[in-house]
């Protein structure tokens, strides 16, 4: 029988790039020498410091730019609250999501058994396994959820004939 993955996974590789690349131009930038601005990334949290918001805003719409040129989509970013880190100094965390969390996996399900296809989806991990006779309503399911699920950033892999 036919069937699909759909997963929530960010290509690390590319996120990697991009934030050393807002690193290299956080470090040419005239509007940030002298001020304690940076971007790392350790695992899957992304780390902005700076002087003050403005600072971590503009830091921000770098990383987003940098992650936009290497095709990686930005809803994958869950940005954290800004805290202050020590002197004048503030910090904001920004967690890569990877995976389909269980309520977003459960809400999917749902979606797709209220469609009426004649398809079935099991959660598996942190991904769902969409099962059908057909590959047309395969493909439905997919229109369907690319549709509904705007919010996450939703890619289909696996795919079995």
């Amino acid at each position: 029988m036919p069937s699909f993955d759909t997963v929530c996974d960010p290509d690390m590789v590319e996120v990697r790039n991009a934030v050393d690349n807002a690193a290299k131009e956080i470090g040419t930038r005239f509007d940030f020498k002298g001020t304690s601005a940076a971007i790392e990334l350790k695992e899957k949290e992304i780390t902005l410091t700076g002087d003050a918001d403005f600072q971590l805003q503009q830091i921000d719409d770098i990383l987003r730019n940098r992650l936009t040129k290497r095709n990686v989509d930005v809803r994958f970013l869950d940005k954290g609250k800004v805290e202050k880190a020590g002197g004048d100094k503030v910090r904001q965390v920004i967690k890569v999501r990877s995976g389909i969390a269980s309520e977003d996996g459960k809400k999917i399900q749902k979606l797709i058994k209220e469609s009426k296809l004649k398809v079935q989806a099991a959660i598996q991990g942190d991904a769902v396994r969409v099962t059908g006779a057909k590959r047309d309503d395969l493909q439905t399911v997919m229109a369907l959820l690319r549709k509904e699920m705007a919010e996450l950033p939703l890619s289909f892999d696996n795919f079995r004939d």
